[in-house]
């Protein structure tokens, strides 16, 4: 269960470096390598500063008392698996609501609907969701004209250059609020599981080597890169100049840390698409993809009802083989289709050296065709 846990918590890093640095790399502002190293080391840093949010996941969403390690496991199968069909199609959709939605799947599918905490679910994680993007549009609608009028007056070139050394500020506050809020939701779950295996009290907050490994995790998977989901929010979702991007990345990195200091299990994904969205509208004669912005929407819609189904069948499963085996069924299925996702990935490849190749309407760029000599 807890190597199942990491797992997650490394999609988790992978699929969520594009909110924080997608922005950098497209204007230029950070190497691609460079910035997902920086947000690796940031995202490591931000898992210790807070546990509000790991408290809401292993406390307040699921009757602890109904959940065992084979409900945590299935959760766990059906938020990945989430994590990496949406990563592979370059959709950037909630790793969060990927996890509480597999936990809740497979808690109902156990315990029935009564398990379900669903003041705490509707409080803590529905209603953020649909405020968040809103309201960091709003702040990044804002902050792009604010730049763009104080600014209106300095040439081209210094601008550009000075909202890049900016951004690099601005991203790196968004990897440090993301360790604070996305790797705290991993914490929880095991933390949870440990609960239900009897190792620690109901009630109890996350040990220390949880939060280590958690935040070890999280950050090898941010500084792995998820390339796929960089290039659809720099590239295709808005054409970003330098002032947009800090405008985009101080709304983002503002919205989660207030979320944070609640304990709210907050979207940094539906937080970075916002705002990047109201950076695209806040800024006369932008290019706003609206067709990739209704397939985000479309994604975000699905994650939870798609990843609790995948962790009820994943529940189902695991329970109808029975004991140890049903559970390491469900774990080898989830390691045949992480693979499988991997290996299709391939062809074609996003990486950093093509991450910022001219949109075309798909995530996989065009092949670079070599030059005939004559």
């Amino acid at each position: 269960m807890v190597v199942t846990a990491l797992g997650f918590d490394f999609t988790n890093g992978f699929h969520d470096t594009g909110n924080a640095m997608a922005t950098s790399i497209v204007t230029g502002a950070l190497p691609p390598r460079v910035a997902v190293a920086v947000s690796a080391v940031l995202n490591l840093v931000g898992a210790f500063l807070s546990t509000a949010v790991a408290a809401t996941i292993a406390n307040g969403l699921v009757a602890s008392g109904e959940v065992t390690l084979t409900v945590v496991c299935a959760g766990l199968t059906g938020s990945i698996l989430w994590n990496l069909a949406t990563w592979f199609l370059g959709i950037p959709s909630s790793s969060s609501h990927a996890l509480i939605g597999g936990v809740v799947g497979a808690t109902v599918a156990a315990a029935g609907v009564g398990a379900v905490k669903w003041q705490g679910l509707v409080s803590k994680v529905i209603v953020p969701a649909a405020l968040s993007p809103f309201i960091a549009g709003g702040v990044a609608v804002v902050g792009t004209l604010l730049v763009y009028r104080l600014t209106r007056d300095v040439p081209e070139g210094p601008r550009g250059r000075g909202f890049r050394l900016g951004q690099i500020g601005s991203a790196s506050m968004v990897s440090l609020a993301h360790g604070t809020n996305d790797a705290q939701k991993t914490m929880g779950a095991i933390t949870l599981a440990l609960i239900a295996n009897g190792t620690l009290q109901a009630g109890a907050k996350a040990p220390d080597w949880v939060i280590v490994s958690c935040a070890l995790a999280i950050a090898l998977g941010t500084y792995i890169g998820g390339w796929r989901v960089i290039r659809a929010l720099g590239k295709g979702l808005v054409e970003i100049e330098p002032p947009q991007g800090m405008a985009a990345e101080s709304a983002s990195a503002a919205v989660i840390l207030c979320s944070t200091d609640f304990g709210y299990s907050l979207s940094t994904t539906h937080v970075a698409t916002g705002s990047i969205l109201g950076s695209g509208i806040g800024r006369s004669g932008a290019v706003v993809r609206w067709q990739l912005a209704r397939r985000m929407v479309a994604a975000w819609l699905l994650t939870l009802p798609a990843a609790a189904g995948v962790g009820a069948v994943a529940y189902w499963t695991a329970n109808g083989i029975g004991g140890t085996t049903g559970v390491a069924v469900i774990f080898t299925v989830l390691v045949l289709a992480s693979v499988a996702f991997f290996a299709a990935s391939r062809y074609p490849a996003v990486t950093p050296e093509n991450v910022n190749a001219a949109w075309t309407g798909s995530v996989a760029p065009e092949p670079v065709k070599d030059e005939v000599r004559s």
